[in-house]
């Protein structure tokens, strides 16, 4: 087989594994990497290098899986914004926490989030109680959006932060 076709072949087959690992991981948080996250992503690039490139070990070989990336990235981006479907297969969709000051119990447990995150978000915009939130939203890249009951709407953000409770430190 071609050399090139087996690189090309093999960064596919990584490309597509990742995109699986993640989605099924569940990282809504991608835009807020923590020293762990960083850490697993460095030792994931180191271990899927080889599978991608086989023993070419040549400036040509790494550069041959790195077009490839961004050809499949650039294909894939292109099919998303075409294709509902796929959109639905592959990205993950906001959650809503709170509407007309309602807390959706099942969802802040499902997705990790506590209760002093929720009103730490809530202090942040100005709003003191859950009842004068008209709608927390949990985004996609990891932001807590509140719109508020006032008559002058105003929608705020809040980007969530991790907290090692084993260690006790916020990142």
């Amino acid at each position: 087989m071609n050399p090139y076709l087996d690189i090309a072949l093999r960064s596919l087959s990584v490309y597509a594994f990742m995109l699986v690992a993640i989605r099924l991981t569940g990282k809504k948080e991608l835009s807020q990497l923590n020293t762990i996250d960083v850490v697993l992503i460095l030792l994931i690039s180191n271990a899927v290098q080889n599978a991608m490139v086989g023993d070419n070990t040549t400036l040509l070989g790494g550069l041959a899986a790195a077009a490839v990336l961004f050809i499949l990235n650039f294909v894939l981006k292109k099919l998303l914004f075409k294709s509902q479907r796929l959109r639905d297969l592959i990205l993950q969709h906001p959650e809503i926490l709170i509407h007309d000051g309602k807390l959706n119990f099942n969802k802040l447990s499902h997705l990790g989030i506590s209760d002093e995150e929720l009103k730490e978000a809530m202090r942040e915009h100005g709003v003191e109680h859950y009842k004068d939130v008209k709608l927390a939203i949990f985004e996609v890249d990891g932001n807590i959006s509140i719109i508020s009951g006032e008559k002058n709407l105003k929608q705020t953000h809040f980007k969530r932060k991790k907290i090692h409770k084993t260690l006790g430190l916020n990142e």
